[in-house]
C-alpha cells in the first residue's frame, strides 16, 4: 500500500474586498478558493500558493491555528 504523508498546509482569510481592483488580483483570490470577505480557504504549502499569496498580501492574511 502506498504511504500517506502529512503535507503542510496554510490558511488563508480574505481581509479585503476584490472591488475595484485588477483582473489578475481577483483571478488570484478566485484561485485560492476566496470569493468573500471572510472567508478561509485551507490550501497545500508550496511554492506556488505562496506566491499567489504574496501576490495578494493586501488582501488577505495567513491564519495561525
Amino acid at each position: 500500500m502506498a504511504k500517506t504523508e502529512s503535507k503542510a498546509t496554510v490558511t488563508v482569510r480574505q481581509t479585503g474586498s476584490p472591488i475595484r481592483r485588477k483582473a489578475d488580483q481577483r483571478a488570484t483570490l478566485a484561485g485560492l478558493g476566496l470569493n468573500r470577505m471572510g472567508r478561509e480557504s485551507t490550501l497545500e504549502d508550496t511554492p506556488s500558493v505562496r506566491g499567489m499569496i504574496a501576490k495578494v498580501a493586501h488582501l488577505t492574511e495567513i491564519v495561525e491555528k
